[in-house]
């Protein structure tokens, strides 16, 4: 297995992959995202890369420490890239994923979260733990699929009508502003949705922590 990109280092405090980051590369091409994560001047990169025709590419040993989730945390904890790993996946952001490549990140996670013991409630996009700062993988990813196969958390149902603020905060999500929390939960539970807080959103943010809830 080649490892293509020399941007990386040793995981701190003896940490260990305990997340799993999705991101899109937000580029024109595989191509050219490839050459930025093995730029040594851009100084970001990722463990896996999943090309534009679904093939993946290993950048990072995942026994390192890749520079991809940047700023930000989750459920109380920064550092994330001392503790994740991280997947690109080739899309500019402005339209949907391949079904190559969602079939290949199946495989990937599948494989990922049996090599190092990580359960659906740790797979996680970059919009979570950096809400506000970033928003991919974005409104078009497909969450739902993962949660069918048991490698992400979605629900299909709603809960109760909980308070929003408690609910966020049993699934994970880093302090912001109300906002800006809201923004990040409906990009991956339900994108499209506008407006101010609402009913639908406590109610399935609150079948979210209840799920989230069951790993913990």
């Amino acid at each position: 297995m080649t490892h293509s990109s020399p941007n990386h280092g040793e995981r701190r405090d003896d940490a260990r992959p305990s997340l799993i980051v999705i991101h899109y590369t937000g580029m024109a091409d595989a191509a050219s995202a490839r050459a930025r994560l093995c730029d040594p001047a851009a100084e970001v990169s990722a463990h896996w890369l999943i090309h534009d025709d679904g093939t993946p590419e290993a950048l990072v040993p995942e026994d390192r420490r890749a520079w991809h989730a940047g700023a930000g945390a989750w459920r109380g904890r920064d550092d994330v890239n001392s503790r994740s790993i991280g997947i690109e996946i080739a899309n500019p952001g402005n339209r949907p994923f391949a079904a190559a490549q969602m079939t290949t990140l199946e495989l990937l996670l599948a494989r990922i979260m049996a090599r190092w013991s990580i359960g659906p409630e740790a797979v996680i996009g970059h919009s979570d733990m950096a809400p506000g700062r970033k928003i991919d993988p974005g409104a078009r990813f497909d969450w739902a699929r993962l949660a069918r196969q048991g490698l992400a958390i979605h629900p299909a149902a709603p809960g109760e009508d909980r308070p929003l603020a408690d609910s966020l905060t049993a699934i994970g999500y880093p302090e912001a502003d109300p906002g800006t929390r809201l923004a990040a939960f409906r990009l991956r539970f339900r994108p499209g949705a506008t407006g101010p807080e609402g009913e639908a959103d406590r109610r399935l943010a609150d079948a979210a922590a209840t799920a989230f809830g069951r790993f913990y």
